[in-house]
């Protein structure tokens, strides 16, 4: 058997899933107009290592713990239906090519769930593994991360944990595949057989072209 991890965020999209989730929210109403831009600025401060994950996971989901459930699952389907035409052609091709051949395909990403499994819905893909947001005993959204964030190396510990569960290690697999765009997941990308970076950043790219790993740019 084989197994094909696919990181989300610049990699089977080329845009940020948190900014498109936010511009949905402004669009309706739900967040303020002002809301982009410290967003924007809170995820180019986490790129260079100022900020943490568990801050910029604040910053997006506390101002959800003020809605109904039933409101937000209502946002989330209608985001789950306009994100469609956003969803690239050649991603779409790469993920059925997996799938045609038989292989185990799951989204490994850093992304809140409940944003990330529509986008893996919209791929067909039925396993993810995310960052989960923790909710109170009401099943509020605190804006807290309930467990490890699905980043660095958790992500492997969490891939590791997933496979577990099911009896197999990624050492069972006779092949395995993952796609990131970031040297943030080199711990992941090192313990696959064949890494693939994916529109990598310079890092990456530098890392990729030494040791002779794969580079895709998905159109």
């Amino acid at each position: 058997m084989r197994l094909t991890l696919f990181d989300l965020d610049h990699t089977l999209i080329p845009f940020d899933s948190g900014m498109a989730w936010t511009r949905f929210l402004i669009a309706r109403g739900v967040l303020g107009p002002e809301f982009e831009s410290i967003y924007l600025e809170e995820c180019k401060l986490y790129v260079t290592g100022a900020l943490d994950i568990h801050a910029l996971h604040r910053t997006m989901v506390a101002p959800l713990g003020r809605l109904p459930r039933e409101e937000l699952e209502a946002l989330l389907d209608a985001f789950r239906t306009a994100l469609g035409p956003t969803l690239p052609i050649a991603a779409h091709a790469l993920v059925e090519r997996h799938r045609a051949a038989g292989d185990l395909c799951c989204v490994v990403t850093a992304t809140t769930r409940f944003i990330a499994e529509r986008y893996a819905h919209g791929f067909g893909i039925e396993h993810l593994l995310a960052t989960e947001a923790a909710v109170d005993a009401n099943g509020t959204l605190t804006g807290e991360i309930d467990g490890l964030p699905c980043y660095r190396e958790h992500k492997l510990t969490r891939l590791q944990a997933w496979l577990l569960a099911s009896g197999r290690r990624l050492d069972d697999f006779e092949r395995s595949w993952f796609y990131s765009d970031s040297f943030n997941d080199l711990p992941l990308l090192q313990a696959v057989s064949d890494p693939v970076a994916v529109r990598p950043d310079a890092a990456l790219r530098r890392l990729a072209e030494a040791e002779g790993w794969a580079i895709e740019m998905l159109g």
